[in-house]
């Protein structure tokens, strides 16, 4: 029987091809638009939680080592969820992206940089009540 993800693979749903690693739980491969050298997907060879859970917590063991041997100097994790987030490719996976210093002018906010001009909070010349108030706001 097919997983998830060779069933998603197979309908073109899920766009990889460049597989790095394979577990019971999850499959890892290169993503063909690295924004990084290492950018890496963790995708779960079942939509649920439980594999999905287990993505994350590989792709931040990775990460790590990728500190502690100095492949890179830090790293993100992340996972765009709909299309309002981002999301292009409708299944399920984590992106681990290896971070370098000088890599980018000023990285403070990381992935707050997902609306640019929230990015960086020190910089931010929008009070918390204008905050409240803009087209960000939760209702």
């Amino acid at each position: 029987m097919l997983t998830d993800i060779e069933k998603a693979l197979n309908e073109k749903r899920a766009p990889w091809t460049e597989i790095e690693y394979r577990t019971k739980d999850f499959w890892v491969f290169r993503d063909a638009y690295a924004v990084t050298e290492g950018h890496l997907l963790f995708v779960p060879t079942e939509e649920n939680w439980n594999n999905l859970w287990e993505c994350y917590k590989a792709a931040y063991k990775f990460g790590h080592e990728g500190v502690e041997s100095k492949r890179w100097d830090a790293f993100n994790i992340g996972q765009n969820v709909g299309e309002a987030a981002g999301q292009t490719v409708m299944y399920p996976h984590v992106h681990m992206i290896p971070r370098r210093n000088g890599d980018m002018e000023d990285p403070r906010g990381g992935v707050r940089h997902v609306i640019p001009e929230r990015g960086n909070y020190k910089k931010s010349t929008h009070s918390m009540d204008q905050l409240a108030t803009s087209r960000y706001a939760v209702d």
